[in-house]
């Protein structure tokens, strides 16, 4: 771990050659923020968002958890979206999850670490919802992965069932809700096709998923 000193001289080499560049950057920067993109990922420290999209600060509203879950009891993650679509007005949501992530694994093992346990309890729900599928899988590490895209797929549609979400299709905003999952060995992400533009879209997509549960093949991620 390097020195805090030598975080914020690192810091400062960061923001000089930003300003090298474009020397009014951080002054426009600090009047408004307008980006276009919603993201919720995982807090795995191993992904760094905004950078590894090729996106400059300012770009991309953020908001990370444990597992990239999307609870309609968490008032963190319920505000964040409120703000992005309502004030920021983005106009797409990515929800970003990665292979062999700790919280989904740790969920899938039924293993105790304390508090979070009660967070992950959601992924086990999800865990059970899709055992057909799972218990065909005989690789744990397939397993694993497949319990992975399915948590995707689940909170692309929490996110679509949410009031704020709703309620701006209903006012005839544009937001399109994506999802997205991450493999930190290839540094790569990869488009599940999952998307939502519309409550019709929601439906469609929910449907599809839940009528097809018993026999989800694997997903095609481009």
């Amino acid at each position: 771990m390097k020195k805090i000193e030598e975080l914020l001289a690192a810091n400062r080499q960061w923001a000089e050659e930003l300003t090298a560049d474009d020397p009014q950057f951080f002054e426009r920067l600090s009047e408004a923020q307008n980006p276009e993109l919603l993201w919720i990922g995982c807090s795995d420290s191993r992904i760094s968002p905004t950078s590894s999209i090729g996106l400059l600060p300012g770009e991309m509203f953020v908001h990370r958890n444990v597992a990239n879950l999307v609870n309609h009891s968490d008032m963190n993650c319920l505000s964040v979206m409120q703000f992005a679509i309502e004030v920021l007005k983005v106009r797409h949501i990515i929800v970003c999850g990665h292979y062999n992530c700790g919280g989904v694994k740790a969920a899938l093992d039924d293993a105790r670490f304390g508090l979070v346990d009660n967070w992950l309890r959601h992924i086990q729900d999800i865990m059970h919802k899709y055992e057909t599928v799972l218990k065909h899988l005989s690789d744990s590490d397939a397993r694993l992965d497949k319990l992975c895209e399915l948590n995707v797929i689940e909170q692309v549609i929490s996110v679509g069932e949410t009031t704020i979400v709703q309620d701006a299709w209903e006012r005839g905003q544009e937001v399109a809700i994506h999802g997205w999952i991450y493999r930190i060995a290839e540094g790569i992400y990869r488009d599940m096709n999952i998307s939502a533009r519309s409550l019709a879209e929601l439906d469609s997509l929910r449907e599809k998923t839940y009528s097809n549960r018993g026999s989800i093949g694997t997903l095609h991620a481009n």
